[in-house]
C-alpha cells in the first residue's frame, strides 16, 4: 500500500512480471500498482497486436510531488515480449517544503526476452525537482529499445531542476551510463550552446539488440531543421545503438527520434 507521510510524500512501488507461456505468447502473473503507480493491461505499444503483452501506466494522482519516492519494477523472461507505455506525460511538480522527489526504474531482460519501454516525456515544472534513475540489466541475446524524454518546464515557464542518469548491463557488464542535469542549481553551461541552447525538449532512444554485434549501427546526423532540433545516431561499443535528440518542444523531438529509429531500422532491412 503507497504511504502518505507529511514529511517524505508518497512511497510506492509498482511490479510488472512477464513470463513466455505455452502457447508462444506472454502471459504477466505479476501485475501490481500502487499509489500513483497504476498499471493496465492494454494492446501493445509500438507493435502489432500479437506481439507480446502490452501494459499501461495510468497515473492515479498527482505525482511525483516534491518529497515523493517513487518506483517502477519490471522483469522480462526467457522468450517473453513486453512493451510498456504510460497514459500521459509525467509532470514534476513542486511539494510544499520545495522537496526533493525521486523515481526509479529497474529493468531486467532475460535471455532471448524482448522489452520497449516507451514511457510518454517527463516535464519538469516551475520549482521543481526531480531525480531520475533508470537501470537495465539485460541477458546475452535479450533485446532493449528504451524511449527517455524530458521536457523542461510546461509552456512558457522555466524549467524545474531535473536529474537523470541512465545505466545498461549486458551479461553483468557496464554497456551504458549517462547523466545528464537540467534547471536551476545544475552544473553551468546546462543551456548553453555546448549542450541544449535554446532548446528545451530532449530525449533519447537505446536499442539493445544481438544483431549490432555484427553489423554496427551507422553514424550519422539527420536532416533536420535546425530551428526546430537536432538529432544524432551514434554506435555503441557492444550491440547497441543510441539515439539522441534536442528540440523545442515535445512533439518535434519525438518527430525526430521517430525519424531516426526509422533510418536505423531501414539500413538493417534485408535487400532483395
Amino acid at each position: 500500500m503507497a504511504v502518505r507521510d507529511t514529511a517524505r510524500g508518497v512511497v510506492a512501488t509498482a511490479r510488472i512480471v512477464a513470463t513466455a507461456d505455452a502457447y508462444g505468447g506472454t502471459a504477466l502473473p505479476v501485475l501490481a500498482g500502487e499509489g500513483p503507480l497504476a498499471l493496465r493491461r492494454s494492446r501493445v505499444v509500438g507493435g502489432a497486436d500479437g506481439e507480446g503483452a502490452g501494459v499501461m501506466v495510468v497515473g492515479a494522482m498527482s505525482a511525483p510531488l516534491g518529497g515523493d519516492r517513487l518506483r517502477i519494477e519490471a522483469e522480462v523472461g526467457e522468450g517473453a515480449r513486453l512493451a510498456v507505455g504510460s497514459a500521459a506525460a509525467t509532470v514534476s511538480l513542486p511539494g510544499r517544503d520545495g522537496g526533493l522527489a525521486t523515481y526509479d526504474v529497474r529493468l531486467t531482460v532475460r535471455a532471448g526476452g524482448t522489452l520497449r519501454w516507451l514511457p510518454e516525456p517527463v516535464i519538469a515544472a516551475h520549482r521543481s525537482d526531480l531525480r531520475m534513475t533508470t537501470r537495465v540489466d539485460l541477458a546475452p541475446g535479450a533485446r532493449l529499445l528504451l524511449r527517455d524524454e524530458q521536457i523542461l518546464g510546461r509552456h512558457a515557464e522555466p524549467p524545474g531542476r531535473l536529474s537523470t542518469r541512465l545505466t545498461a548491463h549486458l551479461d553483468g557488464r557496464p554497456l551504458f551510463d549517462q547523466e545528464l542535469s537540467f534547471g536551476p542549481g545544475a552544473p553551468t553551461g546546462w543551456d548553453g550552446p555546448a549542450v541544449l541552447g535554446r532548446y528545451r525538449a530532449v530525449g533519447q532512444l537505446l536499442l539493445i539488440e544481438p544483431e549490432f554485434a555484427d553489423r554496427p549501427a551507422v553514424a550519422r546526423t539527420l536532416p533536420a531543421d535546425p530551428a526546430d532540433g537536432r538529432a544524432a545516431v551514434t554506435p555503441l561499443a557492444g550491440p547497441a545503438a543510441l539515439i539522441t535528440a534536442v528540440a523545442k518542444d515535445g512533439l518535434r523531438l519525438r518527430r525526430l527520434l521517430d525519424a531516426a529509429l526509422a533510418a536505423v531500422r531501414a539500413e538493417r532491412a534485408p535487400t532483395t
